[in-house]
């Protein structure tokens, strides 16, 4: 397959396909990376999953694959999180021409945000009573390790970023200044990121959960 216009009827028929397999929460998208990366996009469904449409940019992963920065390929089964917060399982599968250059991707996303809740929520239930686990992350860089304190956090709270309150949030970066993760190098710009909140904010929730602890409320 020199172009995927080659065979983009049956492509956009195996778009439909999966997507009407897995439902309304599976995005399902057909990029051809041989045109310009701010119109990629040639058909998707169930595109409210990210909020994109056809004409729409590839992702950042695309980019770092077709400008030689990773050679990792096709990518299964991973999470990622889009900017407002719901938690997705995605795969992202490349096509090559027969001088195997990139020429497209069929990417589907899968919104895993409910389905986390019900598990946390679940798992409050069958785990209740059982004596605490200690968690101890063992890692070669302070990046890795301030990913895992995120992680345990969020855990404790029970709720992915995209449904959580402004307490929720407050409680998570308390339980982050409880597990040290302030002491780490440029930590705050990372959490902002990760909660979709300014440096403002962050120390403003900072100052308040310093305070709740400290009166016992």
């Amino acid at each position: 397959m020199e172009s995927i216009k080659d065979e983009l009827p049956f492509l956009q028929a195996l778009v439909k396909g999966i997507a009407s397999q897995f439902g309304e929460n599976c995005e399902v998208v057909l990029h051809d990376l041989t045109l310009p990366y701010d119109q990629t996009i040639v058909a998707i469904e169930n595109g409210h999953v990210t909020g994109r449409s056809v004409g729409g940019p590839g992702t950042n992963l695309g980019l770092e694959l077709l400008r030689g920065s990773t050679e990792d390929g096709n990518k299964l089964n991973y999470v990622t999180q889009t900017k407002d917060g719901r938690l997705l399982r995605s795969t992202s599968l490349y096509m090559r021409n027969q001088e195997d250059k990139i020429i497209g991707s069929l990417c589907m996303n899968f919104d895993i945000t409910d389905l986390t809740m019900a598990e946390h929520a679940l798992r409050s239930i069958t785990m209740s009573g059982l004596q605490a686990e200690v968690r101890e992350s063992f890692v070669t860089n302070v990046n890795d390790l301030l990913d895992a304190l995120l992680q345990e956090a969020q855990e404790a709270v029970a709720k992915p970023v995209a449904a959580m309150t402004k307490d929720d949030k407050m409680r998570m970066i308390g339980l982050l200044d409880q597990k040290g993760a302030f002491l780490i190098k440029k930590s705050s710009e990372k959490i902002c990121t990760y909660l979709g909140i300014s440096k403002y904010t962050l120390y403003s929730y900072l100052d308040e959960s310093k305070n709740t602890i400290n009166t016992g409320d």
